[in-house]
């Protein structure tokens, strides 16, 4: 074990991290994320742009974005990565049989390093050098880290990006449960700022900077408002934030543990980035900054390694009804759910004569085993697989012209609040059905898990030719 304190071992993170660095940079490149679904939540949309999501590990990820002509092309990066916590998160999933509700907890992601702080600042330091040379010459780049980390990284960020391409240190201070005794609550993160260059994109925001007194200054020149506080003028966007949490009824909650809201986002990307910019987010987490970056007419690319994360953020871009997006996965990623079995499927005509695809859904089976719950939950998911297991299916996708390399998801159904349980009973009309054309369905647990099957057609049957 090393006995040098983690200032003393700073200087060889950064030399055995720039070495890594100039070796991913220079080797040739071997495509890890051999499985792509391109997902349409707009079916009738014509596009030229493709939206990126990996899901896997975001160094592949920065890699494969570098050779494939990125380089010095993004214009904003945001990251989330983890604070060194030393806790393992979990995610709390309700599932609804229809009678009756049921909660259960899995785990979402892991914040603990082997090595501590060493191994998480090795990590983040090839990662950080990476994404400079993805930044373009107007780029600026975000990290959001907490009182654990954020000094040792603004070391390391002062060295890839120089002390002179400092931006601004940003508090962002919320409201949220939890005080003590024993020393000020905490009640803020930091936002580190830096930019590539001198000529970088800041489009100034404007914020309510109240008068004292909460009265008018009637000062010549100066325009006031007033809202139900008070009097106030608008003045450039100050380096302290207030802004609330994600409360546990807010709208765009998905109970995901270190969501992070909207508005916080919307900041960055307004100030950092201009309509039609790349936006990256290399530890997407709930895909907060995808969401709001389609919002506000940016093209954003997101990569995050966990599974809940990926089912998360799929399911909130269809339901967002998001532009085009290409997804690319390991191919374990793409088989590591149980079997969902189809009891009927079939091409009917309707009095018109317009083709109809009609499936019926029967049952979904997993190996219990394989599920990250604990042990007092199976038993709840074994009565659920028993009663009503469709409940388990979170999110379906189906390609009706399926290719053989790459699933095109025009129509999609997900399981949410106001619909509980996926419907059993699918109907895809206008549909034009050839012979020898495939049918590629995709399905996604509530755990995260997911896996597809292939069905053929023939003289107007459908006959399943793969299930993985």
């Amino acid at each position: 074990m090393c006995n040098l304190s983690i200032i003393e071992q700073l200087p060889k993170i950064i030399d055995d991290g720039q070495v890594e660095a100039e070796r991913i940079l220079k080797r040739s490149y071997v495509e890890a994320f051999t499985h792509k679904e391109k997902i349409i939540p707009e079916c009738s949309y014509n596009y030229d742009w493709l939206n990126q999501f990996y899901q896997g590990d975001n160094l592949l990820a920065i890699e494969k974005l570098l050779k494939s002509d990125y380089r010095s092309k993004l214009d904003l990066i945001y990251i989330d990565p983890p604070f060194l916590t030393n806790a393992k998160y979990k995610a709390k999933i309700v599932v609804n049989d229809g009678e009756n509700k049921y909660t259960l907890e899995q785990f979402a992601y892991s914040d603990v390093w082997k090595d501590g702080l060493l191994s998480y600042l090795q990590m983040l330091y090839i990662r950080l050098y990476l994404m400079r040379e993805l930044l373009s010459a107007r780029g600026s780049i975000y990290i959001h880290l907490d009182y654990r980390t954020v000094h040792y990284v603004k070391i390391l960020m002062d060295q890839i990006f120089g002390e002179e391409n400092f931006l601004n240190e940003i508090i962002w201070s919320y409201k949220s449960g939890g005080v003590s005794k024993r020393y000020y609550s905490r009640k803020h993160d930091t936002i580190l700022v830096y930019t590539r260059g001198k000529d970088y994109i800041f489009n100034p925001q404007l914020e309510k900077s109240y008068n004292r007194g909460l009265k008018p200054y009637r000062f010549k020149g100066v325009k006031e408002y007033e809202d139900k506080l008070g009097w106030y003028t608008l003045v450039n966007l100050k380096d302290v934030w207030q802004i609330d949490m994600v409360g546990r009824t807010a709208k765009e909650r998905v109970d995901y543990a270190t969501q992070k809201p909207e508005r916080l986002l919307e900041r960055i990307i307004l100030t950092s980035s201009d309509e039609d910019s790349i936006v990256a987010d290399f530890f997407a987490g709930s895909g907060t900054t995808g969401i709001v970056a389609e919002r506000l007419n940016r093209r954003w690319i997101l990569a995050d390694n966990g599974d809940l994360s990926g089912a998360i953020i799929n399911k909130r871009l269809v339901k967002n009804r998001s532009l085009p997006f290409i997804n690319y996965k390991f191919p374990d990623k793409a088989m590591s759910g149980g079997k969902l079995s189809v009891k009927n499927i079939e091409i009917v005509n309707d009095k018109k004569g317009i083709h109809a695809l009609n499936i019926e859904l029967d049952k979904y089976k997993i190996d219990i085993s394989k599920i990250n719950i604990k042990d007092k939950f199976k038993d709840k998911v074994k009565y659920i697989l028993q009663k009503k297991p469709l409940a388990l299916i979170d999110f379906i996708g189906i390609d009706t012209d399926y290719n053989g390399y790459i699933p095109v998801f025009n129509w999609q159904n997900y399981r949410n609040n106001g619909k509980p349980i996926i419907k059993s009973n699918i109907r895809i009309k206008d549909i034009d059905f050839k012979e020898s054309r495939k049918i590629y369905i995709k399905y996604i647990d509530i755990f995260g898990n997911e896996n597809f099957n292939i069905y053929q057609i023939n003289n107007e049957r459908v006959v399943l030719c793969q299930e993985d």
